[in-house]
């Protein structure tokens, strides 16, 4: 079995074809999945996911390119919000996009701290979104971990193997998604390579990114069984032994049995 930890299921292409969609990816071994929030409104269609089916789990938070027209979403807000569903074990997807810039850098930098307070509060996981933002994001997160637990992941990881390893210091679990299947992906699958299986985690960060061989299509968990024959590769570990860890790891960082 293995776990999608990453994934978009309110969106309306995924969404609008749940069912199918969940019955493809148990055919393919998915045995649990982490739907990501982006918005106050995805929010309200992921608590009718996770209503629905014992194995998904969901997150609340806003995605730094929504941050400029969620500025009511504050610590407090997120903690009153988690606290209602014991099947939210997340907080995100939060941090730092400068590629796009959809939201300025000081609004979602503010937003992004407002993440970690309340991640820390309620001891559970801040899930990372991070684009051409490494120095910051790592000194946000250095500087919040200070004398705390905070649990972070780092999601669809692309970074530099510099950064990573600054991660790594600092405890942080690390994602992989589809793009490390790419033909381009050379440094990121270097970098992969040097991850600890026991910080690893894959997600299919569906409906986007689909790996080899369905690239330029519509993403699905169904499809993170290529993600896992590609990263077995580059550990040049068996195919079992990375759905056994990567699994194992979702458990331990988000407290599930």
């Amino acid at each position: 079995m293995i776990t999608d930890s990453h994934c978009h299921l309110d969106y309306s292409n995924l969404y609008n074809n749940l069912e199918e969609i969940l019955k493809r990816a148990k055919s393919n071994n998915v045995e649990k999945l982490l739907t990501i929030c982006t918005t106050l409104e995805s929010f309200e269609k992921i608590k009718l996911i996770i209503k629905n089916h014992h194995n998904i789990f969901g997150t609340f938070g806003i995605h730094p390119h929504e941050t400029q027209k969620h500025k009511n979403v504050n610590s407090s807000f997120i903690l009153n919000t988690v606290k209602e569903n014991n099947k939210i074990v997340g907080v995100g997807e939060t941090g730092l996009d400068f590629y796009y810039n959809h939201s300025d850098k000081e609004t979602q930098k503010k937003s992004f701290s407002q993440h970690i307070s309340a991640a820390q509060e309620l001891d559970i996981p801040v899930i990372v979104h991070s684009r051409n933002a490494e120095k910051e994001t790592f000194d946000m997160i250095k500087c919040e971990k200070r004398n705390s637990n905070l649990k972070v992941l780092l999601h669809c990881f692309t970074g530099s193997k510099d950064f990573a390893k600054k991660l790594l210091d600092l405890n942080c679990y690390i994602s992989l998604s589809g793009i490390i299947t790419f033909k381009n992906s050379l440094e990121l699958i270097e970098t992969a390579s040097i991850i600890p299986n026991d910080k690893l985690l894959i997600e299919t960060d569906s409906p986007y990114l689909a790996p080899i061989p369905f690239r330029g299509k519509c993403n699905e968990p169904a499809y993170l069984k290529y993600i896992a024959i590609k990263l077995a590769q580059i550990k040049k570990i068996s195919e079992k032994e990375i759905m056994i860890n990567t699994s194992n790891n979702f458990l331990k960082i988000f407290n599930l049995k």
